[in-house]
């Protein structure tokens, strides 16, 4: 193994551990996080809407789900030459991690770079600011250079640019409405009209063509939390009919640039 392998290697993981081999170290490093459980279930739109009004009587809306109640989502993800984060979905590794870009409402003014982890079928995420210059520097297929002031995080993404061929690769856009809970640090939200493009430079623009993705009148409810569900949350989500999914939006999206072809649920 070359040292920039090492080095790529040694940077992969070195948020959940400092120094590579120390297994110890890396266990109780992911202890100290805060993973939590994630559930993603498809369902006709009548089912869901019967059941987002069920929840509207327990639950409140997220502050940031403005008049309306919702937001839009955009995210831009980003994988290797080789596809890698696609094909560990696919496969089901674990641990695995993969990055994305992610703004609201097609709007400059929050740009945030987010890594989602997985370990143990348990969820991490952590963000960091993105500058709306090293954005477009991504869009336009240059990899930024970073100093001392920039986020660590950040860093990381632009060093597996150089090191990986990380590069943006699908756009997956969304409406979200979300309910919140603070104990057990609850999180449901129906996300709807899912749709993907591979258009990158049309990130922010709201009239950029997308592709749907789901079937016909599907789409999907998430349910996060920590430690545990209140029951009663527990017991209002029970429809019997509702069908889990392990893909995520990504690889669900991601699968059309790929084969062509719809995931098969």
């Amino acid at each position: 193994m070359s040292n920039i392998d090492i080095f790529a290697l040694y940077l992969y993981n070195y948020d959940c551990y400092r120094t590579i081999g120390n297994a110890k170290r890396k266990r109780d490093c992911l202890m100290e996080k805060k993973f939590r459980h994630e559930f993603k279930y498809l369902s006709p739109e009548y089912r869901l809407s019967a059941l987002q009004m069920r929840l509207s009587s327990i639950l409140q809306l997220d502050r940031n789900s403005g008049e309306e109640g919702f937001y839009a989502i955009r995210s831009l993800y980003f994988d290797d030459i080789y596809n890698t984060c696609f094909q560990e979905n696919e496969d089901g590794t674990d641990p695995r991690e993969k990055f994305r870009i992610r703004i609201y409402n097609c709007s400059k003014d929050r740009i945030s770079l987010e890594l989602k982890q997985k370990h143990h079928g348990m969820c991490l995420k952590t963000s960091c600011p993105v500058p709306l210059p090293v954005l477009e520097e991504i869009m336009a297929g240059k990899i930024p250079e970073f100093n001392s002031e920039t986020p660590y995080l950040l860093k990381k993404l632009i060093m597996q640019m150089q090191f990986r061929a990380l590069r943006p690769v699908v756009i997956v856009a969304y409406e979200r409405v979300p309910f919140v809970y603070h104990d057990g640090n609850v999180r449901i939200t129906f996300d709807r009209n899912l749709r993907s493009s591979s258009q990158i430079s049309s990130f922010f623009d709201k009239d950029a063509p997308f592709r749907s993705v789901f079937p016909f009148d599907t789409n999907m409810m998430e349910i996060k939390f920590d430690e545990f569900l209140p029951d009663f949350i527990n017991e209002a989500c029970q429809t019997g009919v509702m069908q889990w999914t392990s893909f995520s939006k990504y690889y669900i999206c991601r699968k059309f640039d790929i084969s062509g072809m719809p995931v098969n649920f």
